[in-house]
């Protein structure tokens, strides 16, 4: 096992009422992990890790569009026509769905034959994205260990329909955190997959050290998150003075 799976055990600690998820994206089957007997939407896999451990899964387990988000398809016609949104009163008119699939993120044509799901603790492989579902409390400790070392800003990219591509797919191409909230996306919503207003954080593999190294060494409970709101602003009064007389 890789220092960088070991150091994952760090996520224990916020003991999440669902496991974090690692995905892979391989041209080659994954070794000892067996391949889904059913067939779902590439959203649905997510849950079906978090409740059934680890699997793999091909091209002819999904439905829904994953195949041509993950490049095993060349294209889906009906779906990229934009002429199935305004059937589900998603978009008034077809223009407004076509113009989605030109902001989607997806991975170059045939170089992924197979993505392996696994809840953390089965971890068999290093994750290229690992999934959090977290409580907002939680989620606020993984934004900040994002920025704590070097400052930068996070943000949510995302569309009202296709929320795989923006969970798997974006943090993977981009290099950048992602979230977004159970209730939000369509499919996700209408297939009632989680509970509203959970706080789904997609990191990526090359964000992952930098968030796992400032968990380890930053408080994850600030000390004014628990002193209340007149005791935080006077602390602040306190500091800018110190600051003021030691300038």
């Amino acid at each position: 096992m890789s220092s960088i799976q070991q150091d994952l055990s760090v996520f224990s600690k916020f003991n999440f009422e669902r496991p974090p998820i690692g995905i892979k994206f391989s041209p080659t089957k994954p070794d000892g992990i067996e391949r889904l007997d059913k067939i779902l939407d590439f959203c649905e896999m997510l849950l079906e890790a978090q409740e059934r451990g680890p699997f793999y899964a091909t091209k002819e387990d999904f439905t829904c569009i994953g195949p041509l988000l993950l490049g095993m398809l060349d294209e889906e016609p009906i779906f990229e026509s934009g002429r199935v949104g305004p059937k589900l009163e998603v978009f008034r008119d077809v223009r407004a769905n076509q113009r989605v699939y030109q902001h989607l993120p997806r991975l170059t044509k045939n170089t992924v034959n197979y993505v392996a799901f696994s809840p953390l603790d089965k971890l068999s492989f290093e994750p290229d994205v690992l999934v959090v579902t977290a409580n907002p409390s939680q989620a606020e400790i993984l934004l900040r260990a994002k920025s704590y070392t070097t400052g930068e800003t996070w943000s949510a990219k995302g569309t009202p329909v296709i929320a795989c591509a923006w969970i798997y797919i974006y943090p993977y191409l981009s290099g950048e955190m992602n979230l977004t909230v159970t209730g939000f996306g369509f499919g996700m919503k209408s297939r009632r997959l989680f509970p509203e207003g959970l706080i789904l954080l997609s990191i990526p593999w090359d964000l992952l050290p930098r968030i796992i190294n400032n968990l380890q060494d930053m408080k994850w409970v600030p000390h004014s998150y628990t002193i209340g709101r007149d005791a935080h602003k006077k602390k602040v009064r306190r500091i800018v003075e110190e600051l003021k007389q030691e300038s």
